[in-house]
């Protein structure tokens, strides 16, 4: 009886282990959700923001805001995208390449939502000139109808402030202007071209004069890490307006990768929908006050923002 005990709580005690040290092993493919695991504590927002401006925006923890009715759709021509589906008073409506179409299906909830608001069914007319038939609905897990295009479910970005803007096209290479008809808008949407442009870049190791070896993208633009994060379980306290200066290192390709380490070079699923690369599990940023290659404006900012090694150690932070 003894021995069998024996038995069974050591591989108890071994799945554990697995589970506490697995992101940092060597892996191909991983979309954590930003979500704590077992009893690990999540982590923080530092005092006051931790990343040069004032806490606060979408994933703040503020309340899901009452969604807005589209009322009489609309076309927009856009020059870069043609032709845009808008809402009644122009503003862009999007879609989610993690959603279905057959069968409909959303899977933006929670801070994702704050981001992007959903646009609710009913109340909703076809735009002049459009299929009417293409209009649908989708029930989301909370019980609320949303907007489908052609089984597409619909929302708008917050980040969109005036009619006609189209802020939230290429976002993490997930997200996309709706065309009339439900398919993207962009006729080449599918190319990593028109997303945010650290979809498309590599990481390499760059010699800077003072901070020694650092990891850059494509550009040779500074990639960093927050403290405030954490790798295991994978968080991100980076959101809402501190995404505007710390803009996220989009998926990188494993063989675009040179002379840095790819343990842990897993894509992180932010919990706004933003996909995001990680090295070691720790998610990676460049800084949008660095204007040109060789910058390292980034370094130190609040004494939670530092350049990253090859081996995804904080460069010049206090131990």
């Amino acid at each position: 009886m003894n021995t069998w005990r024996n038995a069974s709580l050591a591989v108890t005690a071994a799945a554990l282990l697995t589970l506490t040290t697995a992101c940092g092993q060597e892996q191909g493919t991983a979309s954590p959700k930003g979500q704590s695991v077992g009893n690990a504590a999540p982590a923080q927002q530092p005092a006051e923001g931790g990343y040069g401006s004032e806490a606060g925006g979408y994933g703040s923890g503020a309340d899901v805001a009452a969604p807005k009715a589209a009322g009489q759709l609309g076309v927009q021509e856009s020059k870069k995208l043609g032709k845009v589906l808008t809402d009644s008073e122009g503003f862009t409506l999007y879609r989610f390449d993690k959603d279905t179409a057959q069968p409909p299906k959303s899977n933006c909830d929670g801070d994702c939502e704050k981001a992007w608001p959903v646009v609710p069914a009913g109340d909703v007319t076809a735009a002049a000139g459009t299929d009417e038939e293409l209009l649908g609905e989708v029930v989301r897990t909370d019980g609320s109808k949303q907007l489908t295009v052609d089984g597409w479910p619909m929302y708008r970005y917050a980040k969109d402030t005036a009619p006609g803007q189209t802020n939230g096209q290429g976002v993490g290479g997930t997200w996309f202007a709706s065309a009339p008809d439900g398919k993207k808008a962009a006729a080449n949407a599918d190319s990593p071209a028109v997303a945010e442009p650290a979809d498309a870049a590599g990481l390499s190791v760059r010699k800077d004069p003072e901070l020694g070896d650092i990891v850059v993208d494509k550009r040779g633009m500074t990639v960093y890490r927050f403290t405030q994060d954490s790798a295991w379980p994978m968080k991100t306290a980076c959101t809402g307006d501190c995404l505007k200066k710390w803009p996220v290192v989009a998926p990188v390709s494993k063989n675009s990768v040179e002379g840095v380490t790819k343990k842990g070079f897993v894509t992180f699923d932010r919990p706004d929908g933003i996909k995001q690369q990680t090295i070691d599990c720790w998610p990676i940023y460049t800084f949008a006050g660095d204007e040109k290659p060789g910058d390292v404006n980034g370094q130190g900012v609040g004494g939670t923002w530092f350049a990253v090694s090859p081996d995804s150690k904080l460069v010049g932070a206090k131990k």
